[in-house]
């Protein structure tokens, strides 16, 4: 058993005891007849949960059923489409642990120039901790971006991880703080969008957290960079000594990409393993059979299950998913040429009349959009393409229509203001009539007594 996998194992043995511990004293004990579980059954049955919870994938209407795994999260992701294959708790927030490392590496990729110096600063050694995968390097050490990046994605080097933060910043015109910029900023690009990311290389921060689905996503935009392949895919590697630095001899760390070790996997080509104390057994693996490619990503994986279970979730995708074409199949009537020659995904037996189609206008280009494919709901890919005459026409009558009966709208709602302020100015009309007759009897009244009054004054005087 390797020490990553007992560690798993003594964490969740701890865990069970801590949770015993805050049952509280004087908890009754077994009840007659009641047999008390052993640690290894309470182990076997915290397995058990995790392996019980729900596949969200599996609920989708006529979709491949998938395994189980004793990872909390994981994904089946196909490059190509970008499809998303399995799916159990994808968009759950975990700690990645040195998985973090590939999104450093991306971030250097585009950022950075693999003959680029990497200095060791005091700070890419200050913060190790004993238990910290390091290879040793010291203040001064002085490498290439591309030895550092051998160090960081193969031994899981976390100075190597630090220094090449750094030193991409800097070399960049900026700084480290810069770098983990990036990295957030990348992942959100990429459409994650459940990730925090504090540091380079993955060491437990509460604050540094990703999820299954943007760790995929990180996975499938690493296969446009081909010199990630050339270092992932290397055994053993050696940084020469040197004026700058000593020698520095490691190895692969991914078993599924060791030919002769037990988790060996032919069609695996890629990855990353991570473990930490809160995030437990995290992996990264790219596969390709030659005809599709596959991202797998398994997160909290309890006990000494993360690579059988990744073996599991690719076995699952290559057997059930196949490509289809477009450009070869796409009949609609609206679409009159398919630019990209893109496969999308479907399940094995799915015929390509089965699938939905949406199309989705590309207002820049006027005659273009995008062709949004489903099964029942489930995108399994898009493609750009020139829209018909017929399609646009379309479009436009019904544009044209909206627009009318907007305008239709507005003329009957003006209609109601006009005939709301004619009402008023006939209001207004009738009062100002009214205060004018009141005031022609007033002034009459007013008149009237003013004459009764001189009337009576003529009779007095008479007398």
């Amino acid at each position: 058993m390797g020490i990553a996998a007992l560690a798993a194992i003594l964490w969740i043995y701890a865990g069970v005891s801590v949770f015993a511990a805050e049952a509280g004293e004087g908890e009754a004990s077994p009840a007659e007849g009641q047999v008390e579980l052993t640690e290894e059954e309470k182990l076997q049955q915290e397995l058990d949960g995790v392996y019980a919870m729900p596949v969200r994938s599996n609920e989708r209407e006529g979709w491949p059923q998938g395994p189980g795994t004793y990872g909390e999260a994981a994904i089946v992701m196909e490059v190509e489409s970008g499809a998303i294959l399995y799916a159990k708790n994808i968009d759950e927030r975990h700690f990645p642990a040195s998985i973090t490392k590939l999104l450093t590496a991306l971030v250097a990729f585009e950022n950075g120039k693999l003959e680029d110096p990497v200095l060791f600063s005091h700070e890419s050694l200050a913060f190790l901790e004993p238990g910290d995968a390091y290879i040793g390097m010291k203040e001064g050490n002085q490498i290439t971006l591309e030895q550092a990046l051998y160090a960081t994605l193969l031994a899981s080097a976390n100075e190597g991880a630090y220094a090449v933060a750094e030193n991409v910043g800097k070399n960049a015109g900026h700084d480290y703080e810069w770098f983990l910029e990036q990295m957030n900023a990348r992942c959100r690009e990429l459409g994650g969008e459940n990730s925090n990311f504090t540091n380079p290389h993955g060491l437990h921060d509460e604050n540094h957290y990703t999820c299954a689905r943007d760790m995929a996503l990180i996975g499938r935009e690493l296969f446009r960079h081909p010199e990630f392949f050339n270092i992932v895919q290397t055994l053993n590697y050696t940084i020469p000594a040197s004026d700058t630095t000593e020698e520095h001899i490691f190895q692969q760390k991914h078993k599924m990409l060791k030919e002769g070790n037990a988790y060996y996997y032919e069609y695996a080509v890629g990855g990353k393993t991570g473990y930490t104390d809160q995030a437990l057994s995290t992996l990264v693996t790219m596969a390709d059979n030659r005809d599709m490619q596959l991202v797998c990503v398994v997160l909290k994986t309890h006990g000494a299950n993360v690579y059988p279970d990744t073996r599991n979730l690719l076995e699952y995708g290559f057997a059930n998913f196949s490509k289809v074409l477009p450009a070869a199949n796409e009949k609609s009537e609206d679409v009159a040429e398919i630019l990209d020659e893109q496969n999308i995904v479907a399940p094995v037996g799915v015929e390509f009349k089965d699938l939905d189609l949406e199309i989705v206008p590309d207002e820049e280009t006027g005659d273009e959009g995008l062709l949004e494919y489903s099964y029942k709901g489930i995108p399994v890919g898009t493609v750009r393409a020139v829209l018909s005459q017929t399609y646009l026409e379309k479009q436009l009558e019904a544009k044209e229509k909206a627009q009318k009966e907007s305008e239709d709208g507005d003329k009957k709602s003006g209609k109601k203001k006009t005939d709301a302020s004619e009402n008023r100015q006939i209001l207004k009309k009738c009062i100002l009539g009214a205060a004018g007759v009141l005031l022609v009897v007033l002034a009459g009244a007013v008149v009237k007594l003013f004459l009764d009054s001189k009337r009576r004054e003529k009779k007095k005087k008479k007398k």
